[in-house]
């Protein structure tokens, strides 16, 4: 493997952290080699790179194992025909090309969220990993993490333990991406850093010393592809979208064409889903879920187990163990390219809407809006050469 952005996220990936759930990371997993880090900070990736072959040193001996190296430039990692597969923890409006990129160099994909930050790019990723058969996990792992907590919420409604599915309290809204509108006078660039690489497909403009990995954000575009890759699961919407999405005091939301409203905010009252969920309104019930609980109205709707003739939806006990199985086997991810494309894209259509203040009809099918050029002109953005998809 390599790893293509080595900071927090990245970091946490490689060596252990908070959202990798396994101690040691990728690097503590004896089925993987990790052969390349990659990062636009010199002394980020001279560091990752050295705690992975003292880790190898460690546990094989000195000179036993073939060494990591460190790069600047990730094409040098996807240019090694002996990496199997990169995770991409890079700042957000990079993602999409990278995996792009990635998946045209014949590379499996572990990429972070939000795994687009337009729709179009959406689509260009998605037709690359289709188009040259790659596997393809999203970071959005509470489809496997926490104790199965999601999967059972999801199971629990399209069984029709709350009767006929109403309505959805995301808890977020939507996001977008812009590009700076004013250009500030420059700073100097620090000492290892590759202020060019870090903007890549971004106007180049003067360094001016904010290199975070979501600067480019508005709104719920980092945190808000959890939300609503749950909900599209739970509403059985992986492969579709809205219909149509408005505004309602600031927040944008939608409507799907088998009736469910989601709405961008808490259910009101309800302290559950605000943590990566959503809650689920019904004809006889409500279920709320998050990474710390999951109830329901009447309490005993979660309590009583599945049934063998209920719905039962695909489980993962380990996001990252799930890709590097697939990695062997073949088969779809959890959270496949597929899906990831529909539940970013649920969010980035709420961050048009939210843009334009108005209310949008939108054709999933076709992924455009009705007869709106305006609004579909927001589904992409410029990007600078040579990182066009």
């Amino acid at each position: 493997m390599g790893f293509i952005g080595v900071g927090t996220q990245g970091g946490g990936h490689l060596l252990g952290g908070a959202w990798t759930y396994v101690a040691g990371g990728y690097a503590g997993r004896k089925e993987v080699q990790v052969l390349a880090v990659c990062d636009v900070w010199r002394d980020r990736r001279e560091r990752a790179c050295q705690r992975v072959n003292d880790h190898y040193a460690q546990i094989q001996g000195k000179g036993a194992f073939k060494p990591c190296a460190a790069y600047d430039d990730f094409r040098r990692v996807l240019d090694r025909p002996d990496i199997d597969a990169v995770l991409i923890a890079t700042p957000a409006h990079w993602h999409a090309t990278m995996a792009a990129m990635a998946a045209e160099a014949g590379k499996d994909i572990y990429c972070e969220k939000p795994s687009a930050v337009t729709v179009r790019e959406g689509q260009a990723m998605l037709a690359a990993v289709r188009r040259y058969g790659r596997i393809y996990q999203a970071g959005t792992q509470q489809r496997s993490e926490y104790g199965g907590k999601f999967r059972k919420a999801c199971e629990f409604v399209r069984s029709g333990r709350i009767g006929k599915l109403q309505s959805i309290y995301a808890y977020r809204d939507g996001g977008a991406i812009f590009w700076p509108k004013l250009f500030v006078p420059g700073r100097p660039i620090p000492d290892g850093f590759d202020w060019d690489l870090y903007l890549g497909p971004a106007p180049w403009f003067p360094y001016d010393g904010i290199t975070g990995a979501h600067r480019f954000d508005i709104g719920e575009l980092n945190w808000g592809q959890h939300h609503y890759d749950i909900i599209q699961w739970a509403a059985d919407a992986d492969d579709t979208g809205p219909v149509e999405i408005f505004m309602e005091a600031g927040r944008s939301c939608y409507k799907y064409a088998n009736g469910v409203t989601v709405y961008g905010k808490p259910y009101p009252g309800e302290p559950i889903g605000g943590e990566g969920g959503a809650c689920f309104v019904g004809s006889s019930g409500r279920i709320a879920v998050d990474r710390n609980a999951l109830v329901s109205y009447p309490a005993d709707i979660v309590r009583e187990p599945l049934h063998p003739g209920e719905t039962h939806l695909y489980r993962s006990e380990s996001h990252s163990g799930n890709f590097l199985e697939c990695v062997r086997t073949r088969k779809k991810t959890i959270c496949d390219a597929d899906i990831a494309h529909r539940a970013a894209s649920a969010m980035l259509l709420g961050g048009v809407a939210k843009q334009l203040d108005r209310t949008l009809k939108y054709d999933p099918r076709a992924e455009q809006f009705i007869n709106d050029d305006e609004a579909n002109r927001l589904l992409s953005i410029a990007k600078r050469p040579p990182w066009r998809l």
